[in-house]
């Protein structure tokens, strides 16, 4: 998508966009799911759950070794998928390469067909599987969203070498709204107020970089994401960025423990009380009926360009979730 001379969001050329981004150009609201690609040497789960989530959403972002464990590549992923004949969203962090070999894998993401990509810097080491590995992190996610669109939009390398072709790609970022609680008064408040104005500073940045669209952090308080996204608008982000909500279920009380750890994951008290009162075997169908009405209630912000469905390990949840949200399968279909 190519930006207007006001930094607006502008036409589409349709011989090399997206159907993600054709969708979202033409104001629809769009979906994504989340695909975790397997700890073996086989792409066939990416295909299976792929083909599961085909008639739901408009693309699947294939994780890049999601919290630092490894798993089969999101480049191989990503090709998996196109074969079920979904769209992937390519996710790439800049934790494990230096610029040689991330400026090589987007490439070679272009070359093979994958439409999206999605930069992010990816998490430490320490907390994965490899806690001894050494970081990398020669680029930072919007030091890599330039480099990206250079190459897009200029034909060029960062050292300044002539790619020909020039590859093409749909840009995405990741954005974490929230801040501390807020207590609407007081020490607390001002620290709240400051940590959404970051973020909201850091979604501009990321925009300025190259970013087209971007997919936020699980969102459970609707009322401080919608203040957050008001002075995104206030500032006009929402007509540079398609900005794509992002929520999930929570699968158990063990995951509902690891959420609220999370830094940037708020999670309302009523909401939390709810989820630990639930039985173990309650708790994914009283979270799937929480999140479709997430679902619906981001739906009337105006602003939010559609949403970013997270349930690895539990996608096949996704299709109920959505259609309780009131969004079937035909929305799709008919795109």
């Amino acid at each position: 998508m190519a930006d207007k001379p006001d930094g607006k969001l502008g036409p589409v050329r349709s011989s090399t966009a997206s159907r993600f981004q054709r969708r979202l150009a033409a104001g629809e609201f769009a979906v994504t799911a989340e695909i975790g690609p397997p700890r073996g040497a086989d792409t066939a789960p990416v295909a299976r759950t792929a083909a599961l989530l085909a008639d739901w959403v408009d693309a699947v972002n294939i994780t890049d070794n999601q919290s630092a464990a490894v798993r089969l590549s999101s480049l191989a992923g990503s090709l998996a998928a196109l074969g079920a004949g979904v769209e992937p969203i390519m996710q790439l962090t800049c934790r494990d390469r230096n610029r040689i070999a991330l400026q090589s894998e987007l490439l070679s993401a272009s070359a093979l067909g994958i439409p999206n990509v999605l930069i992010m810097s990816g998490d430490h080491p320490r907390h994965g599987d490899h806690a001894d590995a050494k970081p990398v992190f020669d680029l930072d996610s919007t030091q890599l969203l330039k480099v990206a669109a250079t190459m897009r939009d200029q034909g060029r390398l960062m050292s300044g070498g002539e790619l020909k072709p020039s590859p093409t790609w749909f840009l995405g970022a990741v954005e974490n709204p929230s801040g501390p609680p807020r207590t609407g008064s007081g020490e607390a408040g001002q620290d709240a107020d400051d940590a959404v104005g970051k973020a909201v500073y850091r979604l501009a940045s990321k925009i300025e970089a190259g970013a087209q669209f971007v997919q936020t952090q699980f969102v459970f308080d609707v009322p401080a994401f919608a203040r957050w996204l008001a002075r995104v608008r206030d500032l006009g982000l929402d007509e540079r960025c398609h900005i794509l909500a992002g929520v999930g279920p929570i699968r158990s009380h063990r995951a509902l423990a690891h959420l609220a750890r999370i830094p940037g994951v708020i999670i309302p008290e009523h909401i939390a009380d709810m989820l630990a009162a639930a039985s173990a075997d309650r708790i994914m169908a009283e979270s799937e009926k929480l999140c479709s009405e997430i679902i619906a209630e981001l739906a009337t912000l105006p602003g939010v360009a559609g949403v970013h469905v997270m349930a690895i390990g539990a996608q096949s949840a996704v299709p109920a979730i959505l259609e309780q949200a009131g969004l079937p399968p035909s929305a799709r279909a008919a795109q």
